[in-house]
């Protein structure tokens, strides 16, 4: 560490560990959400020479530019697509995420979720608290016996999500842009056509432009009505006014999602739907690997300014160099 600590840049707070840490080894600068470009530009922002991105933090190419020194963005989460990663690219910038350390318990979610969707658990579990049970038997409900699990994105994620699945005895396709060479679940070369082959599609691929909206009417449809969907990635990926369609006309069974378009707010639409399981998002949100994730970040921009490099770069920003 030079013995004049980097100017790092917050816009979201983070865990109290991790700001704690950053301001061990750094000068750091908490602002808002959102804050003006000129009065940063004008003030803090020649100094700036690393950020410290929250989940879903949006980093652009203006406030890049407002920031003539930066050199390095080390964002909380697996997924990075609020951040302009060509953009920083173009300007010098690296980018990091952490990937790995929230692997198994984002997959653990997703089974979960698959769980809680095909077997209607938070109903049956209302029925109960409700009083119901003496009444009446909670009603039969759908089963993993016999289905066909499809993943679209076979990467880290999809991947455990796919090894947790062989326990269950269910069949398991994937849809990837590539085809995966080392495993032997079947490959299906389009997206419609995954869907048309499994009655159960789990997403676990990364958001941003390439993928907004690619689950739509016509895949819910080729889904069938036994269709079960399952979402621990982006809600961009889904079209959500299609798949609101396709619960109230019985297109599919059913729906899983712990992600949506417009975080934090859920359609209402959705909502009112019984058969939908809804989480706020918690897919890493263990106490264990918020922690790892944090400590990464931290790593990352350690590493950076010690000269070592990024530890775990995005594709688009690979290293080959000092900084």
């Amino acid at each position: 560490m030079s013995r004049d600590p980097a100017d790092i840049l917050m816009l979201k707070p983070m865990p109290p560990a991790v700001m704690d840490a950053l301001g061990a080894q750094f000068t750091l600068h908490q602002v808002g959400s959102a804050p003006d470009l000129a009065t940063l530009q004008a003030g803090l922002g020649p100094r700036i020479r690393g950020i410290a991105a929250a989940a879903q933090s949006p980093i652009d190419g203006p406030l890049m530019d407002a920031l003539p020194k930066l050199e390095i963005v080390a964002s909380l989460g697996v997924g990075y697509d609020t951040i302009d990663a060509q953009g920083a690219r173009a300007r010098g910038i690296v980018v990091t995420h952490t990937p790995d350390v929230l692997t198994d318990e984002v997959a653990d979610i997703a089974l979960g979720l698959l769980l809680a969707t095909v077997r209607d658990l938070p109903a049956a579990e209302r029925h109960l608290r409700a009083g119901l049970w003496p009444k009446g038997s909670y009603p039969l409900t759908a089963t993993l016996r016999g289905r066909t699990i499809g993943i679209l994105g076979l990467g880290r994620i999809g991947r455990a999500i796919a090894r947790r699945l062989e326990g269950f005895g269910v069949g398991i396709a994937y849809h990837n842009r590539t085809r995966v060479p080392d495993v032997a679940y079947a490959y299906h070369p389009s997206l419609i056509e995954l869907a048309r082959a499994v009655d159960t599609l789990m997403i676990a691929a990364p958001g941003g432009p390439g993928t907004a909206g690619i689950v739509d009417a016509a895949v819910l449809a080729a889904l069938g009505p036994e269709g079960i969907l399952v979402n621990i990635a982006r809600g961009s990926l889904i079209d959500e006014p299609a798949l609101i369609a396709a619960l109230r006309n019985r297109t599919i069974l059913g729906a899983g999602l712990d992600v949506f378009a417009n975080e934090p707010h859920v359609p209402e639409a959705l909502l009112a739907l019984d058969r939908v399981v809804l989480l706020p998002h918690v897919g890493s949100a263990s106490v264990h690997t918020r922690a790892a994730m944090g400590g990464l970040v931290v790593d990352n921009l350690i590493s950076w300014f010690a000269g070592k490099g990024p530890l775990t770069p995005v594709p688009e920003t690979p290293w080959s160099g000092g900084p």
